[in-house]
């Protein structure tokens, strides 16, 4: 293992950049894992990072010390606790961080999809790529103004569904909404039918827009079927994320209703 004690060193620097500058990400094709279980978890389904990351007081936890001792052929860099915490996307890091390659993005949209228009808020777009995994969803697609798919803070808040999901990120949703050969459901707030009331069958795009100005209009219209979530009286919307684990979670419901009505 190679230890580095200075904010001067050149590795360093370069690790610096990646953790903070998106551009950097994007044209070198990497981004940054922060945590045992994120680690972990691409260790298991995708396999041996570039390199692990590691402070001196994460080197004593039990948990770190278990990914070092089963990975001992990944390049190990030692950090002081001062330099980790400058490349960390949280207050207080557990002490482990892995540099990987970002995956190449699907020519095209397959099986059922979630399409993000301007979601803004990491917290928010990760959290509808963990629940679009966990409902069996196939891929997600960020479009313009959305949280970048691939930030270390979107990737903590999706807790590995990022290795379920294949994630593209595009420039033109429209386009790809005409493309889809599937059904495509816009979320809005108001003047949709009730989600509850549509049938939620075969491949399916679910559109999720921004937190505060919803889809755009050029999305929730055309072919799309407008759905909203009936709410109780005086309120006026769900946050994004919760809307969306109540609509995936609505047709995995369906699919299984189907299922025992047929067995």
């Amino acid at each position: 293992m190679k230890t580095i004690t200075s904010g001067d060193n050149s590795r360093f620097k370069a690790l610096l950049e990646l953790a903070r500058d998106a551009r950097e990400r994007r044209s070198r094709g990497r981004t940054l894992l922060d945590g045992p279980h994120l680690v972990s978890t691409y260790l298991a389904r995708v396999g041996d990072p570039e390199s692990l990351l590691v402070s001196e007081a994460g080197r004593e936890r039990p948990e770190v010390a278990g990914i070092l001792a089963a990975h001992g052929g990944v390049e190990t860099l030692i950090l002081r606790d001062g330099l980790f915490r400058q490349l960390s996307c949280v207050a207080n890091p557990v002490g482990i961080l892995a540099v990987i390659a970002v995956p190449p993005p699907p020519k095209a949209v397959a099986g059922s999809c979630v399409i993000l228009d301007a979601v803004q808020d990491a917290g928010n777009a990760g959290a509808i790529l963990r629940t679009a995994a966990a409902a069996g969803i196939d891929s997600a697609v960020f479009g313009p103004g959305c949280a970048g798919a691939w930030t270390p803070r979107v990737l903590r808040a999706a807790q590995g569904a990022h290795f379920s999901l294949a994630i593209r990120e595009a420039e033109d949703l429209p386009a790809l909404v005409d493309a889809f050969s599937g059904t495509v459901l816009a979320t809005v707030a108001h003047g949709g039918r009730s989600l509850y009331e549509t049938e939620l069958s075969g491949n399916l795009a679910w559109l999720f827009g921004n937190e505060g100005a919803g889809l755009s209009p050029q999305l929730a219209q055309g072919r799309v079927a407008r759905v909203e979530i009936p709410l109780a009286p005086g309120s006026e919307s769900l946050n994004v994320a919760a809307a969306a684990a109540v609509c995936l979670f609505e047709a995995v419901r369906q699919r299984l209703r189907k299922k025992g009505e047929q067995l």
